[in-house]
Order: structure tokens, then C-alpha cells, then sequence
């Protein structure tokens, strides 16, 4: 089975891809990031006039990529549980991980998901934190 998933409860992409994928027993989700439905907006972030970061709130960006991929998970019938490996882009590894690894524990240690986190030099928005997320289907 193969399918592309999109929903209407989550952000919209900001390219040419599905929020989630389904292929066999696995569900593959497109990077998600912390951007609120319907808006430009970015929790937790404040920008200059050119659009530049001036500062931002990599907990609160957290929160609100993962409240990100329940509703793209829930919009499927599946939720965190069914998440099985996680991929991390931090813009700021030695900044931000110590604040970001407790919010990420919080919902996902019972859940024993295997994650990688590493740091990258930009993000395709303005924003500290995206998810590539795997579950079962």
C-alpha cells in the first residue's frame, strides 16, 4: 500500500511534498517544524524586519513540532505511540540541546522511539528545530 497523506489539522508544507507518506507497514513523515496552521508564524521566534532571527525559544519550538506531528499522526488514526524512530535538526547543538532533550523526554521516553539529533547550519524557515518522523501504520 502506498498513499500521501496531507491533512487539514496541520501546518502547511512550505514545498512540494505530502505532510506524510504511507508505504507498507510504515508511515513517513516530511520534516515538521513548529509553524501554527493557516499562518506564517512561528512559536517562539522573533524576527527582524528582513526576517531574520533575533531570538527564539527552542522549548517552545519544541512543544509545537511535536503538538505538529500528533495532529498529522492523529489525522491517520495513530498517535506517539506508534512512532518508531526520530530524526532531529537542531541550528544550535550547544545551545539548545540541554533545554530541548527534557521536553523531547517528557513525551516520547515511555514511548521508546530510537532518535538521532544532530546540529545543521539553517533550516528551510526561520526556526530552531524540525522532526523527521518514522511510525507504524
Amino acid at each position: 500500500m502506498s498513499e500521501k497523506i496531507m491533512t487539514s489539522g496541520a501546518p502547511e508544507p512550505v514545498g512540494a511534498y505530502p505532510h506524510a507518506r504511507i508505504e507498507g507497514d510504515f508511515i513517513f513523515l516530511s520534516g515538521v517544524g513548529p509553524r501554527k496552521k493557516g499562518s506564517s508564524d512561528i512559536p517562539g521566534v522573533t524576527l527582524d524586519d528582513q526576517g531574520n532571527i533575533i531570538d527564539y525559544d527552542v522549548v517552545v519550538q519544541t512543544e509545537s513540532v511535536i503538538n505538529n506531528v500528533k495532529m498529522i499522526l492523529e489525522s491517520m488514526g495513530k498517535s506517539l505511540m506508534d512512532v518508531i524512530d526520530v530524526q532531529v535538526f537542531l541550528t544550535n547543538m550547544k545551545a539548545d540541546f540541554k533545554k530541548f532533550n527534557p521536553v523531547y523526554a517528557k513525551h516520547f521516553t515511555d514511548i521508546g522511539a530510537t532518535r538521532t539529533t544532530i546540529e545543521v547550519g539553517a533550516l528551510p524557515t526561520p526556526i530552531a528545530v524540525e522532526f523527521k518522523v518514522i511510525a507504524k501504520s
